[in-house]
């Protein structure tokens, strides 16, 4: 086995993951969620970003051990993000490297340590990006519509075919959640990232992880949050295609994307 320069392994050891958790209306899930997010290895800040819940959420979580900063409207996923690594970066230390981001979901609840194989692939620069591959969920109403036509519209537009596009948990450097910035609103933002770092070439690799979380059912709330879906991801979609029409080049070239666990499984 090759040995890794001792500066290399002084710098893996230096680096921190700070965990940032889009939430509303989450207060039964989020202490737990806080709880399993904090045992994550490597993670030294877990950052609730309340988005104008009308609950305790934001009470809760701090009373976990959650640093919580707080929308007074609900502004969307989005922009709960942008407001969490912005705040991430608000608490580096100058001496240290910038932590990589951790987004997860605020109902995964004691599941949320099972996040942790996103991190290695990161720190140890085996990938720029790690997407949390679920295992099926219970009570899941879905019929794929939304899935696959997100699926095709990444493959159209970089040739790379995921799993699972809209999978929210994911790890990423500093330097690969810059270059998705400004990120595509509601619902879209999970495909607008996946493309914009992909035809950047940044490398995106797709992780099994044991996760568990609340999913929509097959009943009208169900179904309303699915067409709201799909609106988003094909507003996402369009605007990236229009760019890839014009000719607009990629603000950062770079290396292939590797292929996914799950397609090499």
């Amino acid at each position: 086995m090759r040995h890794r320069p001792v500066a290399h392994r002084e710098h893996l050891r230096r680096r921190r993951v700070a965990v940032v958790v889009p939430a509303k209306d989450e207060a039964r899930r989020i202490a737990a969620t806080v709880r399993s997010a904090r045992a994550i290895p490597n993670v030294d800040l877990v950052l609730v970003v309340d988005d104008g819940s009308v609950d305790d959420t934001q009470h809760v979580a701090r009373e976990a051990g959650a640093v919580v900063v707080r929308h007074s409207h609900n502004r969307g996923k989005a922009a709960a993000m942008e407001t969490g690594a912005a705040v991430v970066a608000m608490r580096d230390l100058p001496d240290r490297p910038p932590r990589d981001l951790l987004f997860i979901d605020g109902d995964l609840a004691d599941t949320a340590v099972a996040t942790a194989p996103l991190v290695g692939p990161v720190l140890a620069g085996e990938a720029d990006v790690t997407i949390a591959v679920l295992p099926r969920q219970a009570g899941a109403g879905g019929r794929g519509f939304v899935v696959g036509a997100a699926r095709r519209a990444i493959v159209a537009l970089t040739g790379w075919t995921p799993s699972q596009p809209l999978s929210g948990m994911r790890c990423l450097t500093r330097e690969a959640f810059e270059a998705a910035t400004p990120l595509a609103r509601g619902w879209g933002v999970e495909v607008g990232m996946t493309i914009d770092l992909l035809r950047q070439g940044f490398r995106v690799l797709e992780v099994p992880c044991e996760l568990r979380h609340r999913p929509s059912g097959n009943d009208l709330k169900g179904q309303l949050h699915r067409a709201a879906q799909y609106r988003d991801v094909q507003i996402a979609v369009a605007a990236r295609r229009l760019r890839s029409a014009a000719g607009l080049p990629a603000r950062r070239s770079g290396r292939p994307a590797q292929r996914t666990e799950a397609d090499e499984a």
